[in-house]
């Protein structure tokens, strides 16, 4: 229970221990007239006087009107009107509900929690040839960690001795173990499975994944969705249109009806009571922490109600090819030399211009040379994003890139109409060849380019990669809409073209592997970030975050924001219509006030049930 709960609670038995001896003296005491009203007034005085000093504390802030104001005039109203239990019995059952909204919220926010307990308490630091145990936030960059069966790891590290399996479960929503090999990097809140492992320390803790990642989902309620907005701009207005209605039962009816004056100051008071929005304002939030909730525990981190809310609204998605529909792992399907170079000299020279760059084309070309590359060899690389590289390899001006860079160069070769991403090769200005690369397709990139079919929602291709692959691709998943060789800042513009024909109500989604769209992700309305694991430009630029490299999980996604947003919707509407149905009945005497409060109470418990089903959720596949 929160300090919060508890403060509630010791009020609560206070006041309850207070009324109880107030009703006994009256029953079976006889106390009447100012003892009577001393004693209620004891109990309601437990009962809300933490009520009344947040609202003195509002008043300075302009924030005053909200449930509580009606609470406190109206049981106020009614112990001026002699209606001494009535007042007690309504702030008591008004007490029991924030009490009930307390412990939901917290309860809520535990199991978001418990879903993602990543958070590592100790970690085995070599000293020598001993360990010592020592707390995650005191490691240093370059320590070595040794990692035993069944502990969580505590830092971002890489592999240095050992092999094993590591459980990611609670990081990507995956439930089958990944194989680690000395070289491989971990992430903290991982579990390590079944080996004894040594690994050296890649980050400090608070840059570490799990801390990451703990401190999104913690502030993920932070930034407040248009339902929320519209659930406090709600509040503000309907109070006072509410104490104009209860003032209006007070003053208009006793001047055309007979009936005594002091029974419509009572239903004015009733309908303060009735009126009272608890249900209202506890279910939204509810609803949003347990859709964020139910993502987080299938691999999905979503920063907020507002990025929830927006993906209902995403009418289009627009896709990075490589690393996102195509798994960037890329391999050597042919070499082609010309002018007389041989095959693996010419492969060699790409590899060696390529060996300081980790773009998975690079990778691709190191992976196929299959030897260390002596990087004393080389020299002078610069690196141009969407051509290639310029670099010196055994004293020789070497380019490697694609037909822009070779055209800007003014090289002559032919452009390959393979299907393939081809690196065309030079040296010393003269054509020496290309080397054709091939990427595959994300085993389940075209069920989910089926899912959206289904649902009427467009997708667009972009990618830097020739027209030629490109097209073959998009044909592949079933994709219309394809935009080819674009350079990073073409993409932007793209992206800006495409929001200027949105409509106001429609959302656009960009879907990146967070590496080099950060950009990107950042302009989007909706920016998702593909494998985001461990990689910070897709932590601070996307919305939305998929832990895993499954661009499927955008489907679960998209159906647990519409899942939220329904249960939002019929919390609204049913807590409102409540509300006005008993408002009705208060004004034709139909209820007492004590009813009114146990009527509102069993609104709000019956959205409380509904917004937690959205923590359990389910994973329905692709």
């Amino acid at each position: 229970m929160t300090k919060g709960a508890r403060k509630k609670s010791v009020e609560i038995g206070a006041g309850l221990l207070l009324n109880i001896i107030a009703l006994a003296a009256v029953s079976f005491q006889s106390v009447a007239g100012a003892t009577e009203t001393a004693l209620f007034l004891l109990a309601y005085a437990a009962l809300s006087g933490t009520t009344y000093w947040e609202q003195l504390k509002k008043i300075r802030k302009k924030q005053f009107l909200d449930e509580s104001l009606l609470m406190i005039i109206a049981t106020a109203g009614a112990f001026v009107v002699g209606r001494h239990k009535e007042a007690v019995a309504a702030m008591l059952f008004y007490q029991v509900g924030k009490l009930v909204e307390e412990i939901s919220l917290s309860r809520t926010k535990k199991s978001i929690a418990k879903f993602i307990d990543i958070r590592p308490e100790y970690a085995n630091l070599k000293v020598g040839e001993n360990e010592q145990i020592v707390p995650p936030q005191e490691l240093l960059l370059g320590q070595i960690i040794v990692l035993r069966p069944g502990e969580k790891i505590p830092v971002d590290a890489v592999v240095t001795e050992g092999t094993g399996t590591v459980d990611m479960k609670a990081l990507t929503g995956e439930s089958e173990p990944r194989a680690v090999w000395k070289g491989d990097r971990l992430y903290s809140g991982s579990i390590n499975l079944n080996s004894v492992l040594e690994a050296r320390v890649a980050k400090r803790y608070n840059d570490s994944t799990a801390a990451k990642i703990m401190r999104l989902v913690e502030s993920a309620n932070e930034n407040k969705s248009e339902s929320i907005h519209f659930a406090d701009k709600f509040t503000k207005y309907y109070t006072p249109i509410v104490i104009l209605i209860a003032l209006l039962t007070v003053i208009l009816p006793p001047m055309m009806f007979i009936e005594a004056k002091g029974e419509w100051i009572y239903r004015g008071l009733i309908i303060l009571v009735a009126a009272c929005p608890c249900g209202l304002m506890v279910s939204i939030p509810l609803a949003f922490l347990g859709g964020i909730g139910s993502a987080a525990k299938q691999g999905v981190l979503i920063k907020g109600g507002v990025s929830l809310e927006k993906l209902t609204r995403a009418d289009t998605f627009v896709f990075d090819k490589t690393g996102t529909l195509t798994e960037g792992v890329f391999y050597v399907k042919d070499i082609a030399p010309q002018n007389r170079m041989e095959k693996e000299k010419l492969l060699e020279i790409a590899a060696l211009a390529e060996s300081y760059s980790k773009h998975p084309v690079a990778m691709s070309l190191q992976k196929a040379y299959g030897k260390d590359t002596d990087k004393s060899r080389v020299s002078g690389i610069e690196e141009q994003p969407g051509y290639g590289v310029r670099a010196i390899v055994d004293g020789r001006e070497v380019y490697a890139g694609n037909t822009r860079l070779m055209k800007r160069e003014r090289i002559e070769c032919q452009s390959v109409q393979a299907a393939g991403t081809a690196v065309y090769v030079a040296v010393d200005g003269r054509y020496a060849g290309y080397i054709l690369i091939a990427d595959v397709i994300r085993k389940d990139a075209a069920r989910l380019m089926r899912w959206m079919r289904k649902k009427d929602l467009a997708a667009v291709m972009l990618t830097g990669d020739n027209e030629q692959v490109a097209e073959d691709v998009a044909g592949e998943l079933g994709i219309d809409s394809v935009y080819a060789e674009l350079m990073p800042e073409d993409k932007v513009a793209l992206l800006e073209e495409f929001r200027e024909e949105q409509t106001e109500d429609e959302m656009l989604a960009y879907v990146g592997d967070g590496i080099n769209d950060a950009p990107v992700l950042a302009l989007a309305d909706i920016g998702i970030a593909m494998g985001g694991l461990g990689v910070d430009a897709a932590l601070e630029a996307a919305d939305i975050i998929l832990m895993e490299d499954e661009p499927s999980k955008i489907i679960n996604a998209v159906r647990i924001s519409r899942a939220t947003l329904r249960s939002v919707k019929q919390n609204m509407a049913f807590a409102i219509g409540m509300k006005g149905i008993l408002i009705v009945m208060a004004f034709f005497g139909l209820v007492t006030m004590q009813n009114a409060i146990i009527a509102d109470m069993a609104v709000m418990l019956i959205n409380i049930l509904n917004s937690f089903w959205m923590m359990q959720y389910p994973d329905h596949g692709v």
